[in-house]
């Protein structure tokens, strides 16, 4: 199998401002992904957060019709908060639409019990919730990094995409994935499996942790993790990262700039740049 390497993007800290700055900022963001070897676009599900967070299904029909090249997906689509058949016609549409640009991930969501019993779904049904979706033809990827989304992605998924999560242990997962599909049957492509690496470009490694460190999810994951897990310095050293899981059987990656809102699509730009030319083409 010949593997394609690929980078997307998912949008880092959203800036504050009135709804009409933050419309303007996303046009830019996406207009930025289509112009530029930038593979795809990632957007995040959450029902509450401390931070703004675009509603995914919405958003990805924006840049469906904004754009014509650019793939675009969730990573990942909250299965418990949907009626699985709806949200299932809701990515094929979105797929028909786009000329089948959808790259349509899912998950049981983090660790917030409150954003569950919003959605009016038990917190202890999430993952038999999320098994549902995973039943349509529609291929998915399959993000979490706990051995119950190994098996889900190995028995049912197309795919395995996590975060937070090192180099090491995305090997061993990759392993077990695979472990998983053929006990039951199945071949998970060698060529999906992939993971989230938050980054921040800068000549010294030093500013660049200044720089993400106001921003850094840390608490999603210990400091030894969160230090393997991440990429904050020059171009060589993200790099040298996405390197790392490629040896593990990494070949797609979603990375999140760690930055001011303001310094976002500088960021992005030098990503498509510095890093993406290169490893498109390793």
């Amino acid at each position: 199998m010949q593997i394609k390497y690929r980078i997307g993007i998912m949008p880092g800290p959203w800036p504050a401002g009135s709804p009409g700055e933050g419309v303007d900022f996303f046009w830019r963001l996406i207009d930025l992904c289509e112009r530029t070897e930038i593979d795809s676009v990632w957007f995040s599900d959450r029902l509450s957060s401390p931070l703004p967070i675009l509603e995914p299904m919405t958003t990805m029909a924006a840049v469906a019709a904004r754009t014509r090249r650019l793939k675009f997906g969730p990573s990942v689509l909250i299965a418990p908060f949907r009626s699985p058949v709806l949200a299932a016609r809701q990515l094929a549409m979105l797929d028909y639409l786009s000329g089948g640009r959808v790259l349509p991930a899912v998950g049981i969501g983090v660790e917030q019990e409150h954003e569950f019993l919003a959605a009016g779904v038990p917190f202890r049904e999430r993952g038999r919730r999320t098994d549902e979706p995973i039943q349509q033809p529609m291929p998915l990827w399959i993000g979490g990094n706990s051995e119950a989304a190994m098996r889900r992605a190995g028995r049912m998924g197309d795919g395995w995409i996590p975060s937070f999560i090192t180099p090491d242990q995305f090997r061993v997962g990759v392993d077990k994935t695979l472990t998983f599909a053929a006990e039951a049957g199945r071949e998970v492509p060698g060529d999906h499996f992939g993971t989230l690496v938050n980054y921040c470009l800068d000549a010294s490694p030093e500013t660049a942790r200044a720089l993400a460190l106001p921003f850094i999810p840390r608490a999603r994951v210990d400091a030894p993790t969160l230090d393997a897990c991440t990429a904050f310095g020059p171009a060589d050293l993200v790099g040298e990262r996405l390197e790392q899981y490629v040896k593990g059987g990494g070949s797609k990656f979603i990375l999140r700039p760690m930055c001011p809102p303001e310094r976002m699509l500088e960021q992005l730009a030098r990503l498509a740049t510095e890093v993406i030319p290169a490893f498109h083409t390793r």
